[in-house]
């Protein structure tokens, strides 16, 4: 897949340096992967969560953070579009964001 963007990630682990590496470690994997649909996504992240419109939310770090990803399976493309503590995530529409 190719992750858009890394920066967004780096911005974050720099607030949050015990999120660095699970962060890190998720990206270079998705960055490998070749996801076509959920079920994939799910074979790899057991307690990844499906929303609408091809988001899906990984717990980061034991669940102390959130990632919301858009994947469009078709081009092989994600889309970072949240990550954040999980009561930031508790405040945001995961589905809109």
């Amino acid at each position: 897949m190719r992750v858009i963007s890394r920066k967004t990630l780096k911005d974050f682990w720099e607030k949050h340096a015990d999120a660095e590496q699970p962060l890190k470690a998720w990206f270079h994997e998705a960055r490998s992967a070749r996801w076509k649909s959920f079920t994939a996504v799910k074979a790899r992240y057991q307690s990844a969560d499906a929303l609408p419109g091809n988001r899906i939310v990984f717990n980061i770090k034991g669940n102390t953070y959130r990632l919301v990803v858009h994947l469009h399976y078709n081009t092989g493309i994600a889309f970072i579009r949240f990550v954040g503590t999980h009561a930031e995530y508790d405040r945001i529409d995961a589905t809109t964001i």
